[in-house]
């Protein structure tokens, strides 16, 4: 059963070369894509109208789906699911690894993004402030905090702060050891073509990696796994190009840009160094007699006639 018309994506917006930020989102969007289906996407920001108040939304003919699981659902009884091929055994791998990801990831990612003090200033409001039309700005952010505070206190009682983001991380990083172990030198988890499971692998990873973190522990210990770190560089080139390449442009224009500022800050500067440097040796070849200069006086032969 072929899909006849296009499938619509209300997302949020991406940033950092990835085509949203956003776990379930990019879940959605990487499924959809390894399905080789042809796709439209909505970077709409805004989960205000939609039928539960979250996004994605994917509009699928007269159907519409509100997560992953219902998507793939889809997929499936259209024939065009990624994981077509895959054994009995490697179904029962994706839902176990599935389950380790939501158990030892997400809490920790709910943490960087929203808990972490530090993180959460400088970085997780103003992008969501911004990317959020008014008066919605005011209403998201605060109420994604306290989710993920809800979630931590669920998890982890009242203990001590400290004690609590030592737990998680050392959960989190286990969890990224041990997908880095399973991909080991593969393109993908299960092989040469990526499955449901690298979709969820991919959106778990990819934004925790480009995110420009303050507080980036977790991060550094992501990027030190070097196989995952080429496994989300490997899936932004090969199917979400264009917000790969316009974000690399982008880096590329910025540093051009501050190293003609630089230089045209330093313009002046260098004229008067050199200026001072000839003084300078001007007046040392004088000083030393290098230089000489005699004064002959023109004595007028009228005066001894």
């Amino acid at each position: 059963m072929a899909i006849s018309q296009p499938i619509i994506i209300e997302v949020w917006k991406g940033d950092w070369g990835l085509p949203s930020i956003d776990l379930e989102c990019l879940k959605t969007l990487a499924l959809i894509r390894f399905s080789g289906t042809e796709y439209v996407v909505k970077k709409t920001n805004n989960p205000f109208w939609t039928p539960k108040g979250t996004l994605p939304l994917v509009h699928c003919g007269k159907h519409r789906y509100s997560n992953f699981e219902e998507v793939a659902a889809y997929l499936k009884i259209k024939n065009v699911c990624p994981d077509h091929g895959l054994t009995t055994v490697q179904d029962a791998e994706c839902i176990a690894y599935m389950n380790m990801l939501e158990e030892k990831l997400l809490p920790a990612l709910q943490y960087v993004w929203w808990v972490d003090e530090k993180n959460y200033l400088s970085l997780t409001r103003r992008w969501y402030s911004r990317a959020l039309p008014f008066p919605l700005n005011f209403y998201y952010p605060p109420k994604y905090l306290k989710e993920a505070q809800q979630m931590i206190e669920a998890l982890h009682g009242a203990e001590n702060k400290s004690d609590i983001e030592n737990k998680i991380y050392n959960e989190a990083e286990k969890c990224l050891t041990a997908l880095s172990v399973r991909l080991g030198e593969s393109e993908f988890m299960f092989g040469s073509h990526p499955t449901s499971l690298d979709a969820i692998v991919f959106a778990y990873l990819a934004p925790l990696l480009k995110a420009p973190f303050k507080n980036a522990v977790l991060q550094n210990h992501l990027k030190a796994c070097t196989n995952l770190y080429k496994f989300v560089t490997r899936v932004s080139q090969r199917y979400f190009m264009t917000d790969y390449q316009e974000y690399e442009n982008k880096i590329k224009a910025e540093a051009m840009s501050n190293q003609q500022t630089e230089n045209d800050k330093d313009y002046p500067s260098s004229i008067i160094a050199a200026l001072l440097a000839i003084f300078a040796m001007v007046g040392y070849a004088f000083s030393v007699g290098i230089v000489q200069v005699s004064v002959e006086s023109e004595v007028d032969p009228k005066i001894n006639t």
